[in-house]
């Protein structure tokens, strides 16, 4: 048997796996070894199995995810969210849809520091839902709203899915948090221009904010000072060179700590802040390993080669294939997390982009955008879920149906994106 007929073998065993819910990265790892171990020999299998851990986990950029998983916790448990809430509402006072927008930029801005798309989904929603729903926003409206705006994260940076990208495919850390800032500025204006749409076109959805002052508008500045120096310090301090991405990450994960103890954390909220951490990177790390393991296999059978060489040969236009793979993408964002789906296919599909000619930086944004759309498409929707989680008097129903607008609003952003790839490139020089 060809190695490249048990790499098929192989990914479809995988496949199996996880639709039986086996965990995805037990699934990658498992599939990895014996895979790698069918193809070279059972000697080398257990030697990676040895080895893998290892490399992994004392790998120098890996140790970025932690830390800035760590700045979001502690972002979290201060109080920023509700101070910067209440900074965008007073904002935006007086427009109509006005606690909409703010939803939207103040889980931007979150989003900034958080680096994940759950955590500021479930964040904003504890804060802001209750505050709509106080003024007149159709319940489900509100949560499509919020789990629209919790997609952020995924990819203003810092974001971790950016991070894995490019530690999966080696390239800077510091270029795709660069490539993915205007993305993610875009994805806010779209989502509020989105917003101040349907409250015109339906104006039962929301009704106009209370009118604020433009001292007050001034004064509420304050409320973002927190969020911008940190978001500075890291994303400047990367830009100019002056410290690598995960030094950066540990600069903004002493800094959220720094507000945090100011505003009142102790040894208890640090001790709970810790033990999240380390729960979410756990999870994380198991996912890179197996996906190191299954990265080795792909390797060793040669099919990501031959699939670039059989796509290579066919034709179509590369454009043609990068649409069927944005495409493969938005498929399996319907049942698949994020995170899983990029430490799955990367190993697969990156060979096949770079045969192409295709900027890998430009790709992995585009890429990460259309995995961004599974977290809020049925019939997965972690961001939905997340929310129905929190507020179990809303229909789920009512939510899909709010979050729909957002969903129209990412396909417009994503063919932005394609037609002009120089949106997210034009930082890099």
């Amino acid at each position: 048997m060809s190695p490249e007929i048990i790499g098929a073998i192989g990914l479809l065993c995988m496949i199996i796996m996880v639709v039986l819910r086996v965990p995805v990265a037990l699934a990658m790892l498992g599939v990895g070894l014996v895979g790698f171990g069918a193809v070279t020999s059972s000697d080398g299998a257990i030697q990676m199995l040895k080895d893998l851990p290892v490399d992994v986990l004392a790998k120098y950029d890996f140790s970025a995810i932690p830390l800035f998983i760590l700045m979001g916790v502690f972002a979290t448990h201060s109080g920023m969210a509700g101070k910067l809430f209440d900074a965008t509402r007073t904002i935006f006072g007086g427009v109509r849809g006005s606690l909409g927008i703010a939803g939207i930029g103040s889980s931007g801005i979150f989003a900034s520091i958080s680096g994940s798309s759950l955590a500021t989904a479930s964040t904003m929603t504890r804060v802001a839902l209750p505050e709509m729903e106080k003024y007149g926003y159709q319940p489900g409206f509100a949560c499509g709203i919020l789990a629209a705006g919790g997609t952020l994260g995924i990819m203003i940076p810092p974001s971790i899915a950016l991070l894995v990208y490019a530690i999966l495919t080696e390239q800077s850390v510091g270029d795709m948090f660069i490539a993915g800032f205007l993305p993610g500025i875009l994805g806010m204006v779209m989502y509020s221009i989105t917003v101040m749409i349907m409250v015109r076109w339906k104006p039962h959805l929301a009704q106009r904010g209370e009118k604020t002052s433009w001292g007050a508008k001034l004064r509420s500045l304050t409320g973002l000072i927190p969020f911008s120096f940190i978001f500075v310090i890291i994303i400047a301090g990367i830009f100019l060179g002056l410290f690598t991405p995960t030094e950066g990450a540990a600069v903004g994960a002493f800094a959220s700590w720094a507000y945090a103890a100011a505003k009142g954390m102790r040894i208890k909220g640090l001790k709970q802040s810790l033990v999240e951490t380390l729960a979410l990177s756990a999870v994380v790390f198991f996912m890179l390993l197996g996906a190191e393991a299954l990265g080795y296999f792909i390797s060793v059978s040669r099919l990501s080669y031959s699939l670039a060489t059989w796509i290579g040969g066919l034709a179509v236009s590369p454009m043609f294939v990068l649409l069927a793979i944005l495409f493969m993408y938005f498929l399996l964002g319907l049942f698949m997390d994020a995170l899983a789906m990029l430490v799955i296919t990367i190993p697969v599909v990156y060979p096949i982009i770079i045969a192409l000619g295709f900027d890998p930086v430009w790709f992995g944004i585009v890429t990460v955008l259309t995995v961004e759309l599974g977290l809020i498409t049925p019939p997965m929707g972690m961001n939905i879920f997340v929310i129905k989680a929190m507020a179990p008097h809303i229909k789920l129903s009512d939510m899909f149906r709010g979050v729909a607008p957002f969903i129209v609003s990412d396909f417009v952003r994503l063919a932005v994106l394609v037609a002009f790839p120089a949106i997210s490139l034009v930082l890099l020089g």
